[in-house]
């Protein structure tokens, strides 16, 4: 029986709680049997914006959010295949993996309501179905051209911007981060310098 796949792709700098929820919540939604959370190598939306953690150090945070979690896995084809990160190219990574398998984009209504800037954009509606995250309030206005799938999750205000000034500042992310991302965070030293 062919698989459903959710790919929940970002820079996950670094993965907090807000991240796992949404996660969950749309495997729960749509029956996905895996939801793949995807670190992108080279955001190309924010390259230049600000420092990104190194790749690796964000795919170990990942790995540790996900690791007890039924249906959530890392992903690293992004890291693997080098470069700027770009959904078309992941999507055809994650059909080859899995043949006949069913693919979901997973994406937030601010990334939803810039859809048809991404770099192939028609590529991505194509070979998947596109979902829309939501929080309770008025929904977002997404390009009318494709057939969106909205699921409504929980608002959580976590941001990753947040949280890194948080690590600068010296203020506490337990609760939201996994404790094991904040034992991978004091480990590396991550965080300490820059917001």
């Amino acid at each position: 029986m062919p698989l459903r796949i959710g790919l929940f792709g970002g820079t996950f700098d670094p993965p907090h709680v807000g991240h796992l929820v949404t996660a969950v919540n749309v495997r729960h939604a749509l029956a996905l049997d895996l939801v793949v959370l995807m670190v992108a190598n080279v955001p190309w939306q924010k390259e230049g914006s600000r420092p990104i953690t190194p790749a690796l150090d964000r795919l170990a945070m990942v790995e540790a959010a996900v690791a007890d979690v039924p249906g959530l896995v890392a992903g690293r084809a992004e890291i693997d295949h080098g470069g700027p990160s770009y959904t078309a190219d992941t999507l055809g990574f994650l059909a080859q993996e899995h043949p006949g398998a069913t693919l979901f984009t997973i994406v937030g209504d601010d990334a939803a309501a810039g859809f048809e800037t991404w770099q192939r954009y028609t590529e991505v509606a194509h070979h998947s179905h596109l979902v829309v995250v939501d929080r309770p309030g008025d929904p977002v206005a997404l390009p009318d051209s494709y057939p969106w799938i909205r699921v409504e999750v929980p608002r959580l205000e976590v941001s990753s911007t947040d949280l890194r000034a948080r690590c600068v500042d010296g203020r506490p992310l337990d609760y939201l981060v996994t404790q094991p991302v904040l034992d991978l965070i004091a480990e590396r030293g991550l965080y300490r310098e820059t917001a």
